[in-house]
This record gives C-alpha cells, sequence and structure tokens, in this order.
C-alpha cells in the first residue's frame, strides 16, 4: 500500500497561496506571491527528503497547469534543475477529468471521483503519493480521511488573506510529531504521521 503525504509551504495563519513567485496564483486578489523567497537558506532538500525516495505527484489542475508551463523548461545545470528532472520524470496523477488535455510527460488523469480514485491508487503497488500545492485537492483528501503524513514547512510570517491548507471539512483526525527542525531562516519543517482519531478529556476533578 502506498502512502499519501501532503507537503506544504504554509504561513503561520495556514495560508498556502503562491509561495514562489508573484505571478503563481493572484486569484482573490493575492498580492503576497513569493513569500518563501526570502526565508531560503540554500540547504537545497527543504521537504526533508520527501523527493529522495521514489514518489508519484499528486495535482490539482491549477497547480498542474502552473508546473507544467514551468518544470519542462528547466535547463539542465539551471537551479532547481534536479527538482526539474525529478518532477518531470515522475508520474503526475491530475484531479481531472479530460485526461486528453494533459500535455505534461507521464500525466494521467484521476477522473469525477477524485477521493475513491485516490483511495484504489493507494491500494495498488508503487511510490508513495506526494501533493504540492493543490489546496482545493488537499481539502478534498483531508475530508475524505486519505492523508497519512503532513510534512508542514512553516515560515514565520503573518499573510492575513489567501487560500489555506486546512478547512472545516478535514476529518478530525490526531497526528503524531515525528520529527521537527528548524532552518537557519527561522522556517520550522515538521514532519506529523497520523495516529487514529482524535481523543478527549477534561480537566475537571
Amino acid at each position: 500500500m502506498r502512502k499519501l503525504i501532503v507537503a506544504a509551504f504554509i504561513s503561520l495563519d495556514g495560508v498556502m497561496q503562491a509561495p514562489g513567485g508573484p505571478e503563481e496564483d493572484t486569484s482573490g486578489g493575492f498580492a503576497y506571491g513569493g513569500w518563501i523567497v526570502p526565508y531560503a537558506d540554500g540547504s537545497g532538500d527543504v521537504m526533508d527528503g520527501v523527493f529522495t525516495r521514489p514518489f508519484a505527484l499528486l495535482l490539482g489542475r491549477r497547480t498542474y497547469e502552473i508546473f507544467a508551463s514551468y518544470w519542462p523548461h528547466v535547463r539542465e545545470g539551471a537551479p532547481h534543475g534536479f527538482i526539474a528532472d525529478l518532477f518531470n520524470h515522475a508520474t503526475k496523477h491530475v484531479a481531472t477529468h479530460h485526461a486528453d488535455t494533459l500535455q505534461w510527460q507521464n500525466s494521467r488523469a484521476l477522473g469525477a471521483d477524485i477521493a475513491a480514485a485516490v483511495r484504489d491508487l493507494k491500494r495498488t503497488d508503487g511510490p508513495d503519493l506526494v501533493t504540492q500545492g493543490s489546496g482545493e485537492l488537499v481539502h478534498q483528501l483531508l475530508a475524505a480521511g486519505l492523508v497519512d503524513e503532513l510534512r508542514l514547512i512553516v515560515h514565520p510570517i503573518l499573510l492575513g488573506q489567501g487560500k489555506r491548507l486546512f478547512d472545516d471539512r478535514a476529518q478530525p483526525s490526531a497526528f503524531r510529531l515525528d520529527a521537527t527542525r528548524t532552518t537557519s531562516t527561522g522556517v520550522l519543517v515538521n514532519r506529523y504521521m497520523r495516529e487514529g482519531e482524535v481523543r478527549t478529556g477534561s480537566f475537571a476533578s
């Protein structure tokens, strides 16, 4: 069985919109695109090894289009060229039922019932499924209880507005902090593993 890993750059208030550049996603009038750039410390593996093992990408349609317009055109030897090589060769499972519109190599449509398609994918043999961006898709996956691991790269900034990683559709679930580290620029890199249902208690005597 495969794991489903949600890997996301987020602000302190949970915003995940357009972390990499000003023009990445300006929907809703978002004015802070590229907010992770000042916190890059040159350490390379920001996702703490999520891409050092075999993986398949799980992408929403908008994120797919952003990636497909960029990664296939990164030249060999360019900055982030190793990521381009990984992304270009990985299988991309995309939240769309229009398979004929997916031009990026190794791209496959998930179909109309996203949760059922991902559930079936998890039961098959193959590399772990990793999301990038794809906020609406992630909301659906959390609502269906399909997420096994969270890799949250938390930046010390409040953005106030923008698309957020979590919404009120998420299935209540407990997670265990498996690893954490702090980068030289104050970014927290946290790995959480799913650990069953939410437990409650009381401090009343």
